[in-house]
């Protein structure tokens, strides 16, 4: 049966180096989304969710909702709790990096 996934925004990052090179006048750390945020999701990219942020980790919600959360990704040797992913959108200047981690919801069969 297929579950929901929690992801929580662990940090938002920004390299004053590259954005003082590259970086628009007055660029920042991510304005959408906050440390502490928690989404739910599965297969769609949850409300107020950043859809540029949901390209770099849906893969990841959707192994985990298809019940991937018994094994460790990429044979161990990256994050060492099964059924947790950390990754970070792909933004080069400010990305944020979430947890992304199997939720004890399962999906309504409507």
């Amino acid at each position: 049966m297929m579950k929901k996934c929690k992801i929580t925004v662990l940090k938002r990052t920004f390299d004053k180096e590259l954005a003082e090179e590259y970086g628009a006048d007055g660029i920042g750390a991510c304005p959408l989304l906050k440390e502490g945020q928690v989404f739910y999701a599965d297969w769609e990219c949850p409300e107020g969710f950043c859809n540029e942020a949901w390209k770099a980790v849906y893969q990841y919600v959707f192994t985990l909702a298809h019940g991937g959360a018994k094994e460790l990704f990429y044979n161990g040797d990256w994050v060492k709790k099964p059924g947790v992913a950390i990754c970070s959108c792909n933004d080069g200047i400010r990305p944020v990096i979430f947890k992304i981690e199997a939720a004890n919801i399962e999906l309504n069969a409507d």
